[in-house]
């Protein structure tokens, strides 16, 4: 079995952006995914997780990011942070621009081995979440799911939330986890870093 390392997350570095895979770098070493509609809390979840302000820009306006970014975590090492879905007040052919890119992407990606879906813990597995999840589900793709915003509910709350959830997944029958988080107050970091690790780790061990 493959030992799981611990990676040093503050060192994520921007590498590129890309309108679609074409104009990707080589399709080698690990790449893990990080997918939501455009108001989950994306950007600053890869911020509180890099541990840096500005690494993944956060919009003002949901639906922004229109293009594939790659991150650098370390050599052979990266993060994706994939255009947002749902929400953006853009016209109809870019939206399903995003989605061709988005699926093209998910399908056809060799080196990605991990998805990372985001949710607002309020209004979580809208149907183009659920696409998402059959998605990854349907190549083998491992997935978190991460219940963002969970310091807007008590922890009652949040906890129904994961139970809901967690239940309404088991259809799916793929490798899926699901965790709280919150960007605010630093909830939910360690579960996610556990996972990137176990994903990376193909890579990183020794």
């Amino acid at each position: 079995m493959a030992l799981v390392r611990s990676l040093n997350y503050a060192k994520t570095h921007f590498v590129t952006s890309a309108p679609d895979i074409t104009h990707l770098p080589i399709d080698s070493g690990v790449e893990i995914a990080f997918a939501g509609r455009s108001n989950a809390g994306k950007s600053s979840a890869l911020n509180t997780l890099t541990q840096q302000k500005n690494l993944a820009r956060t919009s003002k306006t949901p639906g922004r990011t229109q293009l594939i970014n790659l991150f650098e975590v370390e050599p052979d090492c990266r993060l994706v942070d994939l255009p947002g879905y749902g929400f953006a007040q853009v016209p109809e052919a870019i939206k399903r621009k995003w989605q061709k890119s988005l699926g093209e992407y998910l399908q056809k990606r060799e080196s990605l081995k991990g998805l990372v879906v985001l949710m607002d813990i309020r209004h979580p597995l809208k149907d183009l979440d659920q696409q998402m999840i059959d998605w990854a589900v349907s190549v083998d793709i491992p997935v978190l799911l991460l219940l963002t915003k969970a310091d807007k509910l008590a922890s009652g709350a949040q906890k129904r939330q994961l139970d809901m959830v967690r239940e309404a997944i088991l259809p799916f029958q793929g490798d899926i986890t699901v965790a709280t988080f919150s960007s605010l107050k630093k909830q939910g970091i360690e579960q996610l870093k556990n996972k990137l690790n176990e994903w990376f780790s193909p890579i990183t061990a020794v």
